[in-house]
């Protein structure tokens, strides 16, 4: 099971692969709904946070530059799944509110996760929608945490609109544009790993100031 997850989202992150399963399996319409579902997931579901947005946004540059998608409707249908992703995560943190953080653990689910957010929600305000957009697991629990400070819900959207507009622009031109290059190509996997490890230096910094702090 877990193989079979771990070789899906390979396959999410490799152009080769992802061209073949946009072809085939999910060709036309179909493949564009995938991709907006898996983007939609990742904010909009407590659960997603696992998923590749970056380095998927990236993919999905390079695919678009090869000719595969059209880079301005794949754009349109991510920027929306990306916004209407959050706006689910914000009504389901008003819903649940604080009740949230007395349920158990699970494997998909801790608590930690949504004690950082809050912290770092807490230190940047709104502006933390926008920097969340870029920060694994910080993007899946930020509109979620909103929701539950009862963020006012226009000033939200605003920050919203802001940060999935400029999260998905900016990942898929990068893609687009320096997907052809041979260096890239060559070394796509490490340039992958690279654009993951630059989205998580803002959480390491984070956490190095919160123990020297202590």
């Amino acid at each position: 099971m877990i193989q079979t997850v771990l070789e899906f989202l390979r396959t999410l992150t490799t152009p080769e692969k992802l061209i073949a399963l946009l072809t085939t399996v999910f060709s036309g319409w179909l493949g564009y709904a995938l991709l907006a579902a898996i983007v939609f997931s990742e904010t909009g579901l407590l659960i997603g946070f696992f998923l590749p947005g970056d380095s998927l946004l990236f993919t999905v540059g390079v695919v678009a530059g090869a000719g595969e998608l059209n880079i301005y409707l794949i754009n349109l249908v991510l920027m929306a799944a990306a916004i209407i992703g959050d706006a689910v995560g914000y009504q389901l943190g008003r819903r649940a509110g604080m009740a949230v953080f007395n349920k158990p653990d699970s494997k998909l689910f801790h608590k930690d996760h949504l004690r950082r957010t809050q912290e770092f929600y807490l230190k940047h305000g709104g502006k933390t929608i926008i920097y969340a957009r870029f920060i694994p697991i910080v993007r899946t629990f930020a509109p979620f945490v909103a929701g539950i400070a009862e963020m006012g819900y226009i000033r939200f959207l605003t920050f919203n609109i802001f940060g999935g507009i400029g999260w998905v622009a900016l990942l898929t031109t990068l893609g687009y544009t320096l997907g052809s290059q041979p260096l890239v190509r060559a070394h796509f996997e490490k340039f992958i790993l690279g654009i993951i490890f630059v989205s998580v230096v803002p959480v390491l910094i984070e956490i190095v100031k919160a123990r020297r702090g202590r």
